[in-house]
């Protein structure tokens, strides 16, 4: 891959940055403005080699989730580079609806692998189109928040934002 455009928006949750290959989809992006933040989410082999500050394609999407429309995100197209396993937990994570949420381990269950618990946290943790695939709705067994890339803070922030209330991350 060779170019890419990025561009930084203010959420209320603070900059959010969206890299975007020259077809529109998503490689990256996540509650920054450090272009090499991102950039780092991609593997070497797979970072595009020109990258543009510009207006990305999913910006009105990204709006539309501070403004409510939060299920418009899952419509943006992205682009991940794994294995099956992987690419399988990615498609899993786009199905979990705004609102609900599923642990590790039923998400390793839902990714057709119910005793790779490990390989599902991975999964999470290895995603680079942050906001548009939602890793930030799995949880741990016990329902506490976990991990995540750009902080607890955020996540939290993103599930009350999904109609997910405190109770529901007890």
């Amino acid at each position: 891959m060779t170019n890419a455009t990025i561009q930084t928006l203010d959420t209320p949750d603070g900059p959010f940055t969206v890299l975007e290959d020259t077809e529109g989809r998503v490689l990256a992006s996540g509650w920054t403005d450090s272009v090499d933040r991102i950039l780092g989410r991609i593997a070497d082999r797979h970072r595009p080699q020109h990258v543009t500050v510009g207006r990305v394609a999913s910006a009105g999407a990204v709006d539309a989730f501070y403004d409510g429309d939060v299920e418009h995100a899952m419509q943006v197209p992205v682009r991940q580079f794994g294995t099956e396993l992987f690419a399988e937990g990615w498609r899993q994570l786009r199905r979990i609806p705004a609102g609900t949420t599923l642990t590790y381990t039923g998400f390793a269950a839902a990714m057709g692998r119910p005793d790779a618990v490990r390989a599902a946290a991975s999964v999470c943790a290895r995603n680079a189109p942050a906001l548009f695939v939602p890793c930030h709705r799995v949880l741990r067994s016990d329902g506490t928040l976990g991990g995540f890339a750009w902080g607890l803070d955020v996540k939290r922030s993103l599930l009350e934002r999904e109609s997910v209330g405190s109770s529901a991350l007890v």
